[in-house]
């Protein structure tokens, strides 16, 4: 980053109101070329309206804005000529195919056709579109049209790039690709602004800024903002972290505590004294423990911290409400309905048998097969265009297989389609409500398709409510509602009914840390109630949360098990994590070590995988004492699920290339 360059963009106390709310409030910050700014913070904090503002879509109420040079007020057109702007809501045509969204945003952006092609096969081979060209962007996953909109929006090299959430439903593979091209962007000297729900992404920009009811809470570097937190953070791993979760809460002289898979972090002020209380617990309730250790404090437990006890909004960013604070109780999870209850006394709660969907040549689901007991949750996870939905439609009876066997309930889901819809819930990857419908029309909605009525509809409209936090807004219409409190709204209309098992795909897609901690608090006390939960995910900390995990890839499962059985069973490599100054830079040269097999971005540093310890010790040493990189750290770690994800994905590939 050169500091003679003139700002990319500049924001001057930029304010935007809708109606009583201050959306954005006095917002004042810079961004150089060759710099990626980070905008976290909970839903309906203010980051869509901000990127809406710089992208001269809305206008200011009072401050001013300049991007590349220009006002955004009085040279709308010139900013628009020297930016991308990817939104939050797909800007995709759905009657073209792949190629031809992606040709029609190069002929908007004016992108000469010489060269081009070039352009957008680095873009599809990077995204893994290249064998979907020809399909119709409205018959793509939801994940899917997340990575062609992207390659859309990087389909020229801007001057300024904002991205709105740009990963949202991207599973880990494509993340990490994506940064990768961000990368190459900021040596082009591009100034990027990126909102994001992902914390391990935040470590990644240059500068981040919190922002809170319109305004900043910290900014600065991510090495900045995490030495804010208030005392050390004490990090407990227990395959019962949420029974453990439940018992540090009572410990004196902590401030914090949180799930982070199947770890449980603790903020406190004296580790000693911690964590001789915490033995003293795990003791007394024979909870088992693999270690306990004191940790840097991530950009996640600032997150949480800082936001502890302000409550988070419950409305977009034009109409904000006060809503439930982190620490907020659960409300009590749905029983099984009685209706119900006979459908599960002598059959597990899914049984899949070589499930196959073809849609013509294309094969979504390949001869898959397994077993969901009552009770479980079971997480499904695979990349995008995997075949995870289409499983979920055909165990929901709206699709029907081409061949294989598949019971729900003891139901055939060939046969008894029907009967299958009314004993179960399901939240698709799409939100399923009605944007112009209030929040009470929705759950009534829902509650007379499920035949509830009278006062048993007007009980259960009281527990919906209470259970996506939006008690005395009843009568707001969903469009309204921040995009946490719209997948809560979804939920609670999904298990109106009382369903003994409950289908979500992808559940929380683009919302944040707090309000995912909400979720999976329900999720899991649906479980402990009786209910079954199959869920997908591409939040891999999630998936440690899931009792069992199902890997599928090109339809095909390749892994099943517990979390810790993958982890500690399927991936053979070493793992090695490389914490140093500017990652990024190193990973092409680290890449090209012998003894290096793969490097990946893992938050604000690297993952090295390959066979032999000591003999990339002594080439990593090498390399950054060549490059004069004296202040670093090689520490060989277990593997998150992450890295096993991604590991399983890549043997599988080589094995195809293999023929094995």
């Amino acid at each position: 980053m050169n500091p003679s360059l003139q700002p990319a963009i500049d924001v001057r106390n930029l304010t935007k109101t809708f109606g009583q709310v201050r959306a954005v409030d006095n917002l004042s910050f810079t961004i150089m070329p060759g710099e990626v700014f980070g905008l976290v913070g909970p839903d309906g904090a203010g980051k869509t309206t901000t990127l809406r503002l710089l992208a001269t879509i809305l206008a200011q109420d009072e401050g001013t804005a300049t991007v590349a040079g220009f006002d955004t007020q009085a040279r709308p057109d010139a900013v628009k000529d020297r930016l991308a702007y990817m939104s939050q809501r797909f800007g995709l045509y759905p009657d073209l195919t792949v190629q031809e969204n992606i040709d029609f945003y190069a002929d908007l952006y004016g992108e000469p056709k010489r060269g081009r092609a070039k352009r957008i096969h680095e873009l599809l081979d990077f995204s893994n579109m290249t064998p979907f060209t020809r399909r119709q962007a409205g018959n793509l996953s939801g994940g899917m049209k997340q990575k062609l909109q992207l390659v859309c929006a990087l389909i020229h090299t801007p001057k300024v790039l904002l991205l709105d959430e740009p990963t949202n439903g991207v599973d880990p593979v494509s993340r990490r690709d994506f940064w990768r091209i961000l990368y190459r962007l900021l040596a082009d000297q591009v100034a990027i602004l990126v909102s994001t729900s992902y914390l391990d992404e935040a470590e990644r920009c240059s500068r981040i800024g919190l922002l809170h009811h319109g305004s900043f809470m910290a900014t600065g570097t991510p090495g900045q903002v995490r030495s804010l937190l208030p005392g050390h953070v004490v990090a407990v791993r227990s395959p019962n972290a949420r029974a453990l979760r439940n018992i540090m809460k009572g410990v004196p002289g902590i401030s914090g505590v949180e799930v982070f898979g199947d770890r449980v972090h603790a903020v406190c002020a004296n580790v000693q004294e911690t964590e001789k209380r915490i033995r003293s617990l795990l003791a007394r309730d024979h909870i088992p423990f693999e270690d306990i250790t004191e940790l840097s404090p991530g950009l996640e437990d600032v997150f949480v911290e800082l936001l502890r006890g302000e409550g988070t909004s419950g409305e977009a960013d034009g109409e904000r409400m006060p809503g439930a604070a982190p620490d907020s109780q659960t409300p009590q999870p749905p029983a099984v309905s009685p209706t119900s209850k006979g459908l599960l006394q002598h059959e597990p709660a899914v049984v899949v048998d070589h499930l196959t969907r073809r849609f013509g040549t294309f094969t979504a689901v390949n001869n898959v097969s397994f077993t969901v007991p009552r009770g479980e949750i079971f997480g499904f996870l695979g990349p995008n265009g995997a075949g995870k939905s289409t499983t979920i439609k055909m165990l929901c009876g709206l699709l029907v297989p081409s061949s294989g066997t598949g019971r729900v309930l003891g139901l055939d889901i060939a046969r008894d389609p029907e009967k299958i819809k009314m004993h179960i819930g399901y939240m698709s990857q799409k939100f399923s409500l009605y944007d112009d419908l209030t929040v009470a029309e929705n759950i009534d909605f829902y509650g007379g398709i499920y035949g509830l009525s009278g006062d048993h509809l007007a009980m259960r409209r009281k527990w919906a409510v209470s259970m996506a936090g939006l008690e005395g807004r009843e009568a707001s219409l969903t469009a309204t509602l921040a995009a946490g409190w719209k997948q809560r709204l979804a939920m609670a209309c999904a298990v109106l009914h009382e369903p003994p098992i409950l289908f979500l795909d992808e559940p929380t897609s683009g919302v944040d840390p707090l309000s995912r901690r909400m979720f999976w608090d329900l999720i899991t006390s649906m479980a402990e109630s009786g209910v079954t939960v199959f869920v997908t995910t591409h939040y891999m900390e999630e998936a440690e949360y899931c009792d069992r995990i199902a890997l599928i890839y090109k339809g095909a499962m390749i892994a099943l098990g517990t979390p810790a059985e993958l982890k500690t069973g399927r991936m053979h490599d070493v793992l090695l994590h490389l914490a140093c100054e500017k990652p990024q830079e190193l990973m092409d040269d680290l890449a090209n070590l012998p003894t290096v097999r793969d490097v990946a971005l893992f938050g604000a540093g690297l993952h090295l995988v390959g066979w032999d310890e000591q003999a990339i010790r002594r080439d990593v040493d090498a390399l950054m004492t060549r490059q004069r990189h004296l202040a670093y750290s090689l520490e060989r770690i277990t593997p998150s699920m992450e890295d096993v994800f991604v590991s399983l994905i890549e043997e599988t590939d080589r094995n195809q290339e293999q023929g094995t």
